[in-house]
């Protein structure tokens, strides 16, 4: 068993670690709060915006438009979007996220020209590494999350889509559910699939169109291209806090189940050095009796 000193020294650091992650939990708490109020704004948003595009797009020829155009034959070259956080200690919210991307690009993509574009230092770092193409890394982005910010990197994105540098972008992200539950997932951004339009609906909103329902609907798109990254950066922003405020609970709460089993055998051994020392005065005693 450790002295007296060393098993000091050792609750002290742990109480000192105890105090980092405590402070860390409740600095992610009030972060989340505001990541959640923002996702949670936005999506009615992006679904209000989904569903004007569904009815205007009755009738609509997608190849009127660059970002419809659905390239035939097999994917060849492909983007991946890759979404993470520019900072670690939120438990396995990035490694998450680059297993999941290296999944799809070993099976769903393994015949394919990959590129990747990066948003998080972490994922930046561990793609800097493999012999993937790095076409750009936006790190900054989630410094001060934008849409201003966002909407850049998505018409850079939707510009090479439309020089024929990709035939196919997907992005790869943790979407939010709650503090405690953030899902992997990955979902098409380019090209833009057509809305699906269900022929037994009849109340279908009557729109009255100016200029014309080809031109709005052109215009559309790439408004919603833009609102669906930054949705899914808030999404991450969101599952980033979540994740980081859960890891950061369960280090508190496995620091203090170590200072108790560490004040345990620190009062163990204190028991047993004054028990040691009792016995060798009374035998010291005993032998001058003697």
């Amino acid at each position: 068993m450790a002295n007296l000193k060393e098993v000091r020294n050792r609750i002290v650091s742990v109480g000192s670690t105890m105090q980092i992650t405590s402070a860390m939990k409740m600095v992610s708490a009030s972060k989340l709060k505001r990541a959640q109020d923002a996702i949670l704004k936005m999506r009615p948003f992006a679904n209000k915006l989904r569903e004007i595009l569904e009815n205007l797009s009755s009738g609509w020829d997608p190849s009127e438009s660059t970002y419809a155009r659905q390239f035939l034959g097999e994917k060849k070259n492909v983007l991946l979007v890759i979404i993470t956080s520019n900072r670690g200690l939120c438990g396995g919210f990035n490694a998450n996220i680059i297993k999941k991307a290296s999944l799809l690009i070993r099976t769903e993509y393994k015949n394919c020209n990959i590129n990747l574009i990066t948003i998080g230092k972490k994922g930046t770092d561990f793609f800097k590494k493999t012999n993937y193409t790095l076409a750009a890394s936006h790190n900054e982005i989630l410094n001060a999350l934008s849409y201003a910010n966002a909407a850049p990197v998505a018409e850079q994105i939707m510009q090479d889509f439309a020089k024929c540098n990709y035939d196919h972008v997907e992005l790869v992200y943790n979407q939010f559910k709650n503090a405690a539950v953030q899902l992997p997932v990955n979902e098409q951004f380019l090209p833009v699939i057509p809305p699906e339009i269900d022929s037994s609906k009849t109340n279908t909103t009557d729109y009255i169109f100016e200029p014309n329902k080809s031109e709005i609907v052109l215009d559309l798109i790439p408004r919603s291209l833009k609102t669906q990254l930054y949705k899914a950066l808030l999404d991450s922003q969101a599952s980033e806090h979540g994740a980081r405020m859960t890891a950061m609970h369960k280090a508190t709460d496995n620091a203090k189940e170590m200072i108790r089993i560490l004040k345990l055998n620190y009062n163990k051994a204190r028991q047993a050095a004054i028990t040691g020392e009792i016995l060798e005065i009374v035998g010291g005693s005993e032998a001058l009796n003697s």
